[in-house]
């Protein structure tokens, strides 16, 4: 399947703009973490991004991962609304929201978008 076509975008936005909906106001319920417009896209080199406005953007491939790098791609956005940068401060973040965040990060390197 060719993940990267218009067609599969177009096909399964959709599905990953209600997913990714669902972990966001799950873990922003739980950590008080406030976000503005959510885009949803199909990029070639991001799983996600965050801008100073509070935008988050998310790749629609998002859905072909296990749900736990999901989960750390949506946590580590959401970390960015607070640290925008990857300082101490933000890693420090990221433990504090998903402990075992360091083995996800080392998973995710691995697979190409």
């Amino acid at each position: 399947m060719r993940w990267r076509s218009r067609t599969n975008y177009l096909n399964h936005k959709k599905e990953a703009r209600v997913f990714i909906f669902e972990r966001l106001e799950y873990y922003s319920k739980i950590h008080g973490f406030e976000f503005n417009r959510v885009s949803i896209r199909n990029q070639r080199t991001r799983w996600g991004s965050c801008s100073r406005k509070g935008n988050l953007n998310f790749n629609y491939r998002i859905l072909m991962l296990p749900q736990h790098l999901a989960n750390y791609i949506i946590i580590h956005e959401l970390c960015h609304l607070k640290e925008l940068n990857h300082s101490p401060r933000f890693w420090n973040l990221m433990a504090q929201v998903m402990p075992e965040y360091q083995e996800s990060k080392r998973e995710l390197r691995v697979i190409k978008i």
